[in-house]
């Protein structure tokens, strides 16, 4: 079979949250900007057109977006062992940016652990525990090399900015002891609808982000963050092709991503 015929009727989803001005995100990192810097007849062509373009101002971890392993160091090492400070200087990373992410097409797992609690969203500062992965993979095996993300409802709650970004209340999300579980799975990748893929709790804020630790600098695997699921996890789908692919803006720490999900 071909591959267009296997990819004929297949749905597609946007894992992506929109980009806007004033989008919830995290207070560590410059915030989203954009502005129409030409506007349609500031400048007008002999025949009659005229363009209008955009200046554009972000973080690379504002919005939907992949962390890069340069991302998080420890003791000022990097995965790997690797001193941070031999890579990186004011233009950025020389390696373990994010332009060294090698674009992912492949199987993606989904661990809907709001489901396994039988509600749409999780509590504020839930911790998701190796007990709930394990119930919400059920049957399906995780295989080294696949994407996994982790559901817990709460892009459900892009709008409510305070609330998403949980600095009172604390968000749901994987703990030291969830992200071992991953970690031993070997996935290419995890990602979740958080603006940090961890467990916060209620007024802790990002004081420590151990889940980032044990993924990007001990087991050398990229994060997803602020993923647009909901539409996905109310699909009941839960194996998929996952097409991820940042920005390969050159020695940066992260970029944003527009996740695709292809559903046979």
């Amino acid at each position: 079979m071909s591959l267009w015929k296997a990819l004929e009727g297949s749905r597609v989803l946007d894992l992506a949250q929109p980009m806007r001005k004033g989008m919830p995100q995290s207070p560590n990192h410059p915030p989203f900007r954009m502005a129409l810097e030409r506007r349609h007849g500031d400048l007008v062509r002999p025949d009659g057109g005229s363009a209008a373009n955009e200046i554009i101002v972000t973080g690379g971890h504002v919005g939907t977006h992949v962390d890069a392993l340069a991302h998080v160091s420890q003791e000022g090492l990097l995965y790997g062992g690797r001193p941070a400070a031999e890579v990186m200087s004011h233009a950025g990373f020389s390696d373990m940016g994010i332009d060294g992410f090698e674009p992912f097409v492949g199987r993606c797992v989904l661990l809907d652990v709001a489901a396994v609690h039988g509600v749409a969203t999780l509590p504020a500062g839930y911790e998701v525990t190796p007990d709930d992965l394990e119930r919400a993979a059920g049957e399906m095996e995780i295989r080294a090399g696949d994407a996994v993300l982790v559901g817990t409802g709460w892009s459900r709650l892009w709008e409510s900015g305070d609330d998403f970004t949980g600095q009172r209340n604390g968000v749901p999300g994987p703990g030291a002891d969830a992200a071992r579980w991953l970690a031993a799975r070997r996935p290419r990748v995890v990602g979740g609808e958080t603006i940090a893929f961890e467990h916060i709790a209620a007024g802790r804020g990002h004081a420590t982000l151990p889940v980032h630790r044990i993924m990007l600098v001990e087991s050398g695997i990229n994060i997803v963050e602020t993923m647009r699921l909901a539409e996905l996890l109310d699909s009941g789908v839960r194996e998929f092709l996952l097409i991820l692919n940042p920005l390969p803006i050159v020695g940066a720490t992260g970029a944003p991503v527009r996740p695709l999900a292809v559903i046979a």
